[in-house]
C-alpha cells in the first residue's frame, strides 16, 4: 500500500493541513503514478504539448509581514514601522529589508511587486484564495477549486515522461490539491526532510521483499487483467492503459526519478550554500526538480510566519536569515546554469500583517496589502512594481489579485488562464475568473 500523508501544520486559527490520500496498490506501485501519467499523456494528445518552462513557488504559510520585508515604511509611526530599517539594493532606488542582505545584493535578479491584495483574514480561506484565484466562501481544510499546481500539472503535464508534473517539498500541501480535477493531479511528495542524511522517497523504492524478476511477473499479469477489461469496456476508457502502468513501473525502477531526488550527490559546498535546513535543502532539491522534468514545484517554507507575537525577534534570529540564503542560492543557482528563462520563482503567503504592531510585539493578519516576490520566467527584472499607503494597508497604484498574480504564472508556463474546465456538476468553471498579468513584469 501507498500512502501519500499530508504535513501536520496547525495554525493560530486551528486550522490543521493534515490530509491523507490512501492510494491502492499496483505491484510495487500505487494507482497515483500511473493515474498521473495517464492524465499527462491525456493532457498532451489534446493540445496541451509539454511545456519548456517550469514554476517554483515558495510558500511562506502563515502570513510574511510585508512592512518589514519588502515594503518598509520609516515614514510611518514607530508603532506601525518597527524596528528594522532598509538598506540599498544593487538596484538604485529600490530598498529592502536589512535582514534580506543577500537578496539585496541580486535585486536584479527579483522583481518585488508591492501591491498585491484580497479582503479574506482567514488562514484556510486566504491560503485558498492564494493557492487557487478562487475566494472561498466557507472555511475548510481541504480545496474548493484546484490548486495552481494542479493545473499546470493537468494543463502541460511534466517535461519529461515518467516525471510527476507536480511536486511538494518537503510534505504535501494541505491546500496544494486537485479537487474536481480529480485525485490524478495532487501532488507528488517525499514526505521526507531533505536535509536529513538518510533523505530518501520511499514511492520510488523497490520494496525488499519484491524482486526486480517478481514485479516483472506481477506487471505483466497485471497487463493482462487490464487486457481482459479494456475488452469488456464499452467507452473503450481502459484503452491503453497498460502504458501507463508500465510508465509507473518505469519511473520506480530506473534511475531518472531516484537521480533527480537523490540530493546527497550534490556538491557539499552547493548544499551549504543553500543553508543546511528544511528550506534550504528543498530549495536546492526542487531546482533538481525542474532540469529532471518536474513542471510545477511548491516549497513550504515552514509555518512560522504567523507571528502574532514577538514578530521582530522571529523574524531576525531565524525566519529571514533561512529565507534570505535559501532563495538567494536558488536564484542564483538558475541563473548560473542559464535557467532563468525557463524557470520562474514566486514566494508569498496567504496575506500580509497588520501595520499597527500588537501588545506582544506581533503583527496579525492583514490581506489588504502583500507583497510577492517573482525571479526569472523571463520576466523582466530588477523593479519594485505598485506602492500602497504611508501605514502599507492598502495599494496606491498598480493594485493586484490573487487573479492577477497567479495568471502572470500562467503566462510565463503559456498556459490560457481562461480555459474552461467542468466541475462535478458540469459547471463551467475557467482557471482564474478574474485577474490579468502584471503588465510591468512583459517588457
Amino acid at each position: 500500500m501507498l500512502n501519500i500523508f499530508g504535513s501536520n501544520q496547525t495554525l493560530c486559527d486551528g486550522i490543521s493541513r493534515r490530509d491523507m490520500l490512501r492510494v491502492g496498490s499496483l505491484a510495487v506501485g500505487g494507482l497515483t503514478l500511473p493515474r498521473l501519467l495517464q492524465s499527462e499523456a491525456a493532457a498532451r494528445e489534446t493540445g496541451a504539448s509539454p511545456r519548456r518552462k517550469s514554476a517554483i513557488l515558495v510558500w511562506l504559510a502563515g502570513g510574511p509581514s510585508h512592512l518589514d520585508m519588502y515594503d518598509l515604511k520609516m515614514q510611518a509611526p514607530v508603532e506601525i514601522r518597527g524596528e528594522f530599517k532598509p538598506i540599498a539594493t544593487n538596484v538604485p532606488g529600490i530598498e529592502i529589508s536589512e535582514h534580506l542582505p543577500m537578496q539585496a545584493r541580486i535585486m536584479d535578479k527579483m522583481a518585488i511587486l508591492r501591491s498585491a491584495y484580497h479582503t479574506n483574514a482567514g488562514h484556510g480561506m486566504g491560503s485558498q484564495w492564494m493557492l487557487t484565484g478562487y475566494q472561498p466562501t466557507i472555511e475548510v481544510n481541504n480545496n474548493i477549486f484546484p490548486s495552481c499546481g494542479s493545473i499546470v500539472a493537468r494543463m502541460s503535464g511534466a517535461k519529461v515522461p515518467g516525471m510527476p508534473a507536480y511536486v511538494n517539498l518537503p510534505n504535501s500541501l494541505g491546500l496544494g490539491k486537485a479537487a474536481y480535477l480529480g485525485a490524478e493531479y495532487n501532488p507528488f511528495a517525499p514526505e521526507s526532510d531533505p536535509n536529513n542524511d538518510g533523505f530518501n522517497v520511499r514511492n520510488l523504492q523497490i520494496p525488499g521483499r519484491v524482486d526486480r524478476s517478481r514485479m516483472d511477473k506481477r506487471h505483466g499479469l497485471l497487463s493482462n487483467l487490464d487486457t481482459i477489461r479494456r475488452d469488456v469496456d464499452a467507452k473503450g476508457d481502459m484503452g491503453g492503459l497498460d502504458k501507463f502502468y508500465g510508465d509507473a513501473v518505469e519511473m520506480i525502477t530506473s534511475d531518472r526519478a531516484r537521480a533527480a531526488f537523490n540530493i546527497q550527490a550534490e556538491d557539499p559546498k552547493l548544499r551549504e550554500k543553500y543553508g543546511r535546513n528544511e528550506l534550504g535543502q528543498s530549495c536546492l532539491l526542487a531546482r533538481r526538480l525542474v532540469e529532471a522534468g518536474v513542471t510545477y514545484v511548491t516549497i513550504q517554507a515552514g509555518g512560522g510566519w504567523d507571528t502574532h507575537g514577538d514578530n521582530f525577534s522571529q523574524l531576525k534570529n531565524g525566519l529571514l536569515p533561512r529565507y534570505d540564503r535559501a532563495v538567494t542560492a536558488l536564484i542564483e543557482d538558475l541563473y548560473d546554469r542559464g535557467l532563468q528563462d525557463d524557470v520562474l520563482l514566486m514566494s508569498f503567503g496567504e496575506f500580509g500583517r497588520t501595520p499597527r504592531i500588537n501588545g506582544g510585539a506581533g503583527r496579525d493578519h492583514w490581506p489588504g496589502a502583500m507583497s510577492i516576490l517573482y525571479s526569472g520566467g523571463g520576466l523582466k527584472m530588477g523593479q519594485a512594481i505598485g506602492t500602497t499607503n504611508l501605514t502599507a494597508e492598502y495599494p496606491t497604484s498598480k493594485a493586484a489579485t490573487p487573479g492577477c498574480v497567479l495568471s502572470t504564472m500562467y503566462r510565463c508556463l503559456e498556459i490560457d488562464h481562461h480555459h474552461v474546465f467542468y466541475d462535478q456538476a458540469k459547471r463551467p468553471l475557467a482557471i482564474l475568473n478574474e485577474g490579468e498579468p502584471v503588465a510591468d513584469l512583459f517588457g
